[in-house]
């Protein structure tokens, strides 16, 4: 639960980062250098990590803190702490608040961060002249406004419902929630590496000659 929670917040964090490389790189392409120097991005990458898991340690230490009743069952594929928080028999009122204000530290706040930086950057395409140039510019992002799309599109849906009926314990949308978790826990990690890695042109290249290979075999 830890480890999970530890990563979902660093990746919330870190992709507002890689939001800010971008915005250098087409904004202040030749401040590039000096800004995203490794002076920069080593401590911005720590503190993604750092702030993760400081996060994690919170909300675990206030979630093991409270008794639990019943059979003891989670009701999910892994240790999710929501699921974890409804089988709690307290008042889990500083829970809520607790993860409240995280949601709004690592969902609303880099959200809100990407999205300033992505109307920056889509002013500063616009003014490029060639098409060619925009569509260099374009081809920078498109990497990573996917898995931004993809991430926060499924973990913003999960977590900034939170409301103290949806600890109730009831099943209403517990299959929904698995779903979602799964996907953000397991799909979205698995499709980083092939979103990132096509955009490389010895990849695109390795890939069109593996496959040609293969379809010469089969005629052959």
């Amino acid at each position: 639960m830890f480890l999970s929670f530890a990563m979902g917040a660093t990746e919330c964090v870190l992709l507002s980062m890689m939001a800010f490389d971008r915005y250098v790189a087409i904004c202040n392409p030749l401040r590039y250098p000096v800004m995203m120097s490794k002076n920069s991005y080593v401590p911005m990458a720590a503190g993604s990590w750092i702030a993760g898991g400081v996060n994690s340690v919170l909300q675990m230490s206030l979630a093991m803190q409270l008794p639990f009743c019943g059979n003891n069952v989670i009701n999910h594929f892994t240790c999710e702490i929501l699921a974890v928080l409804k089988l709690a028999c307290a008042d889990i009122s500083i829970n809520v608040i607790s993860m409240v204000v995280a949601n709004m530290i690592f969902l609303v706040v880099p959200v809100l961060f990407i999205f300033v930086s992505y109307v920056f950057i889509l002013s500063t395409i616009l003014r490029i002249p060639s098409a060619e140039g925009r569509h260099k510019a374009f081809s920078t992002c498109s990497a990573h406004l996917t898995v931004v799309i993809i991430f926060y599109g499924t973990i913003l849906f999960m977590y900034a419902k939170l409301k103290a009926k949806d600890f109730s314990g009831a099943d209403k949308g517990q299959v929904t929630d698995k779903i979602i978790s799964l996907f953000y826990g397991v799909v979205t990690p698995m499709l980083n590496p092939l979103i990132y890695s096509l955009r490389n042109k010895d990849v695109k290249a390795a890939v069109k000659n593996i496959l040609c290979q293969k379809c010469s075999s089969e005629e052959m």
